[in-house]
């Protein structure tokens, strides 16, 4: 497996990995899959921050999945705080491609400054709620009956880890 920043060109192999999610699953409150010209707005929108989008992809070439870690809220307080989205193509989960790929976000995200990352787990997913485990996580809040897709109320799972010396001293500088 190859871990890589994603390019613009990625965003119909990411759209195609996302719309199974949002159709099938829990994870994404949309209940519409973004169209490709959509993604690449969304992708451009972080990568132009300077925020992390990684793509994974096997010997073969085939996106396996992909994450991004963006600032947690727009207001300028929030700069060293972020939050991650992450989605693995729905036949090659189980493999390791989404530890790998968090564990490099996570990497990616504390040289770009950010002091702590956040997991939304729309669904409260299981298996997200484990990977995030997994990687240091620790539970920081559940909001109940949030969402709902399929016909069913969904929770939504904090889950927090800090980045590097997270907050045991202060940022380079403070937010202005």
């Amino acid at each position: 497996m190859l871990i890589t920043p994603a390019i613009l060109d990625d965003a119909a192999e990411i759209a195609a990995v996302y719309a199974h999610h949002v159709i099938h699953g829990t994870a994404s409150y949309e209940t519409r899959p973004p169209g490709i010209a959509e993604m690449s707005s969304r992708m451009a929108k972080v990568i132009d921050a300077g925020w992390p989008w990684l793509v994974a992809r096997d010997a073969s070439g085939l996106l396996l999945g992909y994450a991004y870690a963006s600032q947690f809220r727009d207001r300028t307080a929030y700069r060293y705080a972020c939050e991650n989205s992450i989605y693995i193509r729905h036949d090659r989960r189980g493999e390791g491609t989404g530890k790998a790929l968090l564990i490099a976000l996570m990497q990616a995200a504390m040289h770009q400054g950010f002091r702590q990352m956040f997991a939304v787990i729309g669904g409260a997913e299981p298996g997200s709620v484990a990977l995030h485990a997994a990687c240091g996580f620790v539970h920081a809040g559940r909001m109940q009956a949030i969402g709902r897709k399929h016909g069913h109320w969904l929770d939504t799972v904090y889950m927090q880890a800090a980045l590097g010396e997270g907050a045991l001293t202060p940022p380079p500088e403070e937010p202005q």
